[in-house]
């Protein structure tokens, strides 16, 4: 789960140590926040994200064979979001997370939670990745894929972020 906005290199090293430790047949990456776009916090559609995420695992030969992708609009309650995510998804049985409220939601539920390693996450941070493009800083692009990139380029995603950033 997450909101991948944008997906970097971060990401995918989680989604490649699900797989490559055969944790699971089979994993669905959930896009949350579906609904949100055009806002600082939020600047990509939930089809941009897929997008995304479908080219770095290309680029990162990351088999995709075993995922399913789907985004999943939020709802403003926690105590029923798991049943939720249990409506919209294939059945599960694993929550990979490091979010304190995720870990503590699906455990309530009595479902198996795995925290993934951190693989540098101060580095790798998405928040992080907006403020280096909200100051013209093109080191964004170290923390992300080069399709990615590319791709943000194409849709001025840059532009986007300096527009919403900008008051009237």
């Amino acid at each position: 789960m997450g909101r991948f906005q944008p997906p970097h290199y971060g990401h995918f090293e989680v989604i490649r140590w699900i797989l490559d430790n055969g944790f699971v047949d089979e994993l669905i990456i959930v896009i949350g926040s579906a609904q949100e776009s055009h806002t600082l916090k939020d600047p990509f559609t939930a089809g941009e994200r897929f997008e995304m995420l479908m080219l770095g695992l290309k680029e990162l030969n990351i088999s995709y064979d075993r995922i399913i992708i789907v985004p999943v609009q939020d709802i403003a309650m926690n105590h029923v979001w798991v049943r939720y995510l249990e409506m919209l998804l294939p059945r599960f049985e694993v929550v990979f997370s490091r979010n304190p409220l995720v870990v503590r939601l699906f455990k309530e539920y009595g479902y198996k939670v795995v925290e993934p390693p951190p693989f540098s996450r101060s580095e790798y941070s998405a928040t992080r990745i907006r403020e280096l493009m909200l100051r013209g800083d093109d080191a964004w692009r170290m923390y992300v894929p080069r399709s990615i990139a590319e791709f943000i380029d194409k849709i001025k995603g840059v532009e986007r972020l300096r527009v919403l950033s900008t008051r009237d």
